[in-house]
Formats: C-alpha cells, structure tokens, sequence
C-alpha cells in the first residue's frame, strides 16, 4: 500500500480509502444491498490487513449503523491511533425540525451520536455531506471549528457541492480565522468528469485533497453494460448518474483491461489514482475480491496512451451527485 498527504496536512492516508456505505443492517426498500455486522467484518479485517488505513462512513448510512458496525470492528482489528476514521453530516436522522441540516444544533447533536456509535472520542475527518443551502454558512463553519477545539474533530471536510460554495465557505473560514476544509469527497470517476471544469483545480489552488466518491459508477466500469445487480436495480439516485452514451467508455476500460489481463476495476480506479488531486478514492467493497483489485491499482501504470483511449469517449452532461 502506498500513503499520501491528504491535501496540504501532516496526516498520511492509504490511496484506498474503504467506503463503508455497504457495511449497516440492511434498510428493505432502500438500502437492500448492504451487509450485516457478521458479512462486514472479515472486509473491514482484510482491508486493515492490506495496509488500508482510512475509512469512510456517514451518520445517514442505514440509519447509523454503519457508524455502529465500523466502529466495533475497528476497535476489534485496530488501533485506534493508527487508522484515519471518517464520518459525515447533513443527512436527515430523524422526522421534524432539527432532524437534518448543517445549523449549530445539528452538527453538535450529530457529532455526539456518531462517536457513541463509533465508540471513539473524536473522528480524524468530519465530512459535510453536502451543502445547506437553508443555514447561513458562517454558523456551519463555526461550528465545525468549534468541534475541532473541543478535540472531537481532528480535521473538517466537505462532499459534492459547486465550485463558488466550495469557495464562499473557505474564504468564510479564513475571514474569520476559523478552520478550513482539508478535503472535497465529490462524484468523479470515468463516466462523470464534469469536476474537472471547476472543482478539482480550485482543490489544486488550495491544497485541497480530493477523495472521489463512487469511483467505479456503482461498479458500470466493472461490468458488461446493461448487466443488473442486486444494488442497481433499487438504486434510484445512482440511476440518474450516467448516460446511455457511456457505454463507448466500459468498452475502452474492458479494451484496456483485456490487454493488461487485469479485471476492470483496476482500470478504472489507475486512472483516477493517476490524477494529481486525488488523494484517495472511497472505494465500497462487498466481496474480497474488491479489495484485492483496489489495492492492486494502486501499483498499476498506465501509459499515455491508455490514458487517452479512456478519456477520448467522454462527453459533457449536466451537473449531477449534488
């Protein structure tokens, strides 16, 4: 395994960073797909085994216990000082006023929920995921910074939102001497580039690390297109990501793959680790296979010309993952 900075701070993370969203008692109707506490943990074991040192998890994710199942297994496999824990805010919890959001109460609410459940005392990276639009941003930012002098936050992170909210919430930070965002956890993979326009060089600018959610499209780049699963067949939001014409991008990774003699996912996931601002991809895993193929990639080069045959089918689509 190889370790970077993530963005501009001391704090080293894998290149593979384990998305826990498919670790959490399965929710019927929403979350169908996800594994139970007894299926997760040997995943959780075999990550920490190959030298993953980072995961990623939410409040939101079945309903917590994600947080639950995570927090126990790492506190089982590992030890705490040496492993980089993630979590994230926003997402509604619960029904009525307060349930969701980014206001102050919120984000001190939520905190306190997420370390019980994780069993920690702070989280190495708290996420907003995503922007609220409803809150003004000076409340949020202070209270994440708030959270990091309390020590329950180590550092702070943000997930997809425009490039000009990005922005007016750092320069936020730093008019009032508050902390910034060391981290965007955004929608960037081989099928959705539009990230490339504005986000990922003001994240360049700004030293920001970039940690691409849904590496793989919901596994479309592992895959013969078209082909159904479990997971894409109840999966509503991620069916709106991508387009009929990317299928002339899976049959370049497939093309490529095929010549290497390597499955497709490592294809896939090279060419994001071959991008200067990723730090590391958040990478779902819900077979052994899975992590064997993202760990391979780390070592994978591909050559320029590779490199252009995947890109070349691109073509610009609308904002979406906001």
């Amino acid at each position: 395994m190889q370790y970077v900075k993530l963005g501009s701070t001391g704090l080293d993370v894998s290149r593979i960073c384990l998305g826990c969203m498919t670790y959490g008692v399965p929710d019927r109707g929403v979350h169908e797909w996800t594994l139970d506490e007894e299926a997760s943990r040997p995943l959780i074991r075999q990550a920490l085994d190959a030298g993953i040192n980072f995961f990623d998890t939410a409040n939101i994710y079945s309903d917590g216990t994600s947080e639950e199942i995570v927090g126990k297994a790492l506190w089982d496999f590992a030890d705490r000082d040496e492993i980089v824990l993630a979590t994230k805010v926003h997402g509604r919890m619960r029904p009525g006023p307060n349930g969701g959001g980014l206001s102050r109460k919120v984000i001190m609410t939520e905190i306190d929920h997420s370390l019980r459940r994780l069993g920690t005392d702070y989280v190495d990276l708290y996420q907003i995921h995503r922007y609220d639009h409803a809150t003004p941003v000076e409340e949020t930012m202070e209270a994440l910074h708030d959270l990091v002098r309390a020590g329950k936050v180590r550092y702070i992170g943000a997930s997809s939102m425009y490039a000009w909210e990005f922005s007016k919430a750092q320069y936020t930070a730093d008019l009032n001497g508050w902390t910034r965002f060391v981290s965007m956890q955004n929608h960037y993979n081989l099928l959705y580039r539009e990230e490339e326009r504005e986000m990922l060089p003001l994240c360049a600018d700004q030293g920001v690390g970039v940690l691409p959610w849904s590496p793989l499209a919901r596994g479309r780049l592992t895959r013969d297109w078209g082909t159904v699963t479990e997971r894409s067949s109840s999966d509503n939001f991620g069916n709106r990501l991508y387009l009929e014409s990317d299928r002339s991008i899976v049959e370049a990774v497939t093309r490529i793959a095929g010549d290497r003699g390597v499955p497709r996912a490592r294809v896939a996931l090279a060419w994001l680790l071959h991008q200067d601002t990723v730090a590391a991809p958040i990478v779902g895993a819900a077979r052994p296979q899975h992590i064997e193929d993202a760990v391979a990639a780390v070592e994978l080069e591909l050559s320029e010309k590779e490199i252009e045959e995947l890109e070349q089918p691109y073509t610009p689509r609308e904002i979406s993952g906001h």
